[in-house]
């Protein structure tokens, strides 16, 4: 495990958010780091989801370089908000999702079963940690399946991640395995249910299992101020999942980031954090023999709908 310096994350927060800042008025660099490369076509499918009991439809937003491709893919889990699950709003994370866009990566954002516009009921409300998991990766290979077809991506070079539930589904796929995958990104994954009797223990058993039968190379991300996960929590999942973890799995790597605004948990959805995340996934990246330095802008026709216009 490795656990930031906190002077330099302090420093870094503080310059990420006057960049922040200043993104926010419209001026200087960040402003154009706070959005989507120029160049970059969006778009929102509905992906069929098929299975034995019912076929239904994920919301999904593919955003993608300029050019044909095809491109190394980032598939990108949302977590969930307080509330009804089908009032949740689609997944797009645009400050995030641009700096994978202009590194030549297509991002997509799923949105799993009773999430916003996807088809189905949400599946939750059971203390089956595990279980959940597993079900909620069952969308996110629905969604490899219709991207991997896709011309513009290159089925071999995958790389999934998400953020708190869509954490702990990242790491559920894990044990399910794909075709192309080469590693996952474990933000502050979890699932909270405090009407269940020894819930942080359900959650540690569950990455455990989980470690059983991963299959990839794995980065974790947590922070010390987590509203979810209370210290030493985070470390008790990952020395779990690490334990039980073996073959290319048993690569996994914790970063603690330390107090983060008020709330680590909020470390990846908030603008402000990617200085503090970013470097750790770039040598991740480059661990797993995948470029990571950004393209040079070009003026090429785009085709489909420019970025921030959805379908």
């Amino acid at each position: 495990m490795s656990r930031a310096v906190p002077s330099l994350h302090r420093a870094l927060a503080v310059l990420a958010a006057l960049a922040a800042l200043a993104g926010l008025a419209g001026c200087g660099p960040a402003a154009a780091q706070a959005a989507l490369p120029p160049q970059a076509v969006e778009q929102v499918v509905m992906v069929p989801k098929v299975n034995a009991q019912a076929t239904m439809d994920l919301e999904t937003t593919i955003i993608r370089p300029a050019g044909d491709g095809p491109f190394p893919l980032v598939v990108i889990n949302h977590g969930k908000s307080p509330g009804k699950p089908a009032f949740q709003g689609r997944a797009r994370f645009a400050a995030q999702s641009a700096e994978f866009v202009r590194r030549g990566y297509v991002v997509a954002l799923p949105m799993r079963q009773g999430f916003s516009k996807s088809g189905g009921q949400y599946v939750g409300g059971s203390c089956d940690v595990r279980g959940n998991g597993m079900m909620q990766a069952e969308d996110v290979v629905a969604a490899l399946d219709y991207l991997a077809q896709q011309p513009y991506v290159d089925p071999a070079r995958i790389v999934v991640l998400g953020q708190s539930h869509g954490g702990l589904s990242t790491m559920a796929l894990s044990a399910i395995g794909y075709p192309g995958v080469l590693g996952v990104v474990n933000f502050a994954g979890g699932l909270r249910n405090d009407n269940c009797v020894g819930w942080e223990n359900n959650l540690i058993d569950a990455f455990g299992d989980y470690g059983r039968g991963a299959r990839y190379p794995s980065l974790w991300i947590y922070g010390a101020n987590d509203s979810y996960w209370p210290w030493p929590l985070p470390e008790r999942m990952f020395n779990s999942y690490k334990a039980n973890a073996r073959g290319p799995a048993a690569d996994a790597r914790f970063v603690d980031v330390g107090e983060f605004e008020g709330d680590s948990h909020r470390l990846f959805s908030n603008r402000a954090g990617v200085a503090l995340w970013l470097p750790e996934v770039e040598a991740f990246f480059r661990h797993l023999g995948l470029p990571f330095d950004e393209l040079p802008e070009r003026a090429l026709p785009v085709r489909g709908r420019p970025a921030g216009q959805a379908s």
